[in-house]
């Protein structure tokens, strides 16, 4: 897999070669090992080793309906009363980050209501809050960490 712009860990593999796994610390299983999911598990380490959010509050691919498709968010971490605070998609290293993925991630948050939305190739991570006073979602230049959001 490629090397990402984010802190490496020590990552468990599983499977074979031709179906490779990573163990999933939120879903508490291995999962198949797609550029995507490299990308998630490194993400979701960072936030939880370097940033300090807790994972008993965050959940991976997390159903929602939208009109009337089935969907997933890629993870959602949740305040403590269990009211979304934060989404974030997850793409390929391969693939640009593009208006089409922040469409996404808008789509999904018709639903959640999240006050921030984070969008991440692993290689290049957007993050976005919301602004009362704007009322509308303004870049930030920075993850911050579970203590300031």
């Amino acid at each position: 897999m490629i090397r990402l712009n984010l802190p490496s860990f020590e990552i468990k593999l599983g499977g074979d070669r031709e179906h490779p796994q990573v163990y999933d610390p939120l879903r508490r299983r291995y999962v198949a090992l797609t550029p995507e999911e490299w990308v998630r598990q490194h993400f979701i380490h960072h936030l939880i080793a370097d940033l300090g959010y807790p994972a008993a509050l965050m959940a991976n691919e997390v159903q929602l309906h939208v009109g009337r498709k089935s969907l997933r968010a890629d993870s959602v971490l949740y305040n403590r009363d269990l009211s979304p605070r934060m989404i974030i998609e997850y793409k390929a290293p391969t693939v640009t980050i593009t208006q089409k993925v922040f469409d996404q991630i808008m789509a999904y948050n018709l639903q959640f209501k999240a006050p921030y939305l984070v969008v991440s190739n692993g290689l290049a991570h957007y993050c976005c809050k919301w602004s009362k006073d704007d009322e509308k979602y303004l870049f930030i230049d920075h993850l911050p960490t579970y203590e300031n959001l």
